[in-house]
C-alpha cells in the first residue's frame, strides 16, 4: 500500500513538474510576443511620426506644383500659337515668293 502510495505521489510530482514546464514555456512564448508587439508598436508609431511629416511636405509643395503645372499649360498654349501663325507666315511668305517670282519670269 505504501508502495503503490509513493508511486501516485510519483506519478502526481511529475505531472506538476511537466505542468511547471508547460507553464514556464508559456511564459517565455507569451514574453517573446509581447516583446514583439512592443517592437511593431514602436515601428507603427514611427511611420505615424514620417506619414504625417511626409503629408505636411505634400501640403506644403502642392500649390508650387499647381503653379508648374500651369506654366506648362501656358507655355503648350503658346507653343501652338506660335505654330499656326508660323504655319501662316510661311504659307503667307511662299505665296509672296510665288507672286514675285511669276512677276519677274512672267509665267
Amino acid at each position: 500500500m505504501h508502495r503503490e502510495i509513493g508511486m501516485l505521489t510519483a506519478k502526481v510530482d511529475m505531472i506538476l513538474e511537466g505542468i511547471r514546464r508547460s507553464e514556464e514555456k508559456a511564459d517565455v512564448s507569451r514574453a517573446s510576443t509581447h516583446r514583439r508587439m512592443d517592437e511593431i508598436v514602436d515601428r507603427v508609431s514611427k511611420m505615424e511620426l514620417s506619414t504625417a511629416s511626409v503629408q505636411d511636405d505634400v501640403k506644403e509643395m502642392k500649390p508650387t506644383v499647381e503653379e508648374v503645372q500651369r506654366w506648362k499649360l501656358m507655355g503648350l498654349g503658346a507653343l501652338g500659337v506660335i505654330g499656326i501663325a508660323g504655319v501662316a507666315l510661311g504659307v503667307t511668305f511662299a505665296d509672296v515668293i510665288r507672286r514675285i517670282l511669276m512677276a519677274a519670269f512672267g509665267r
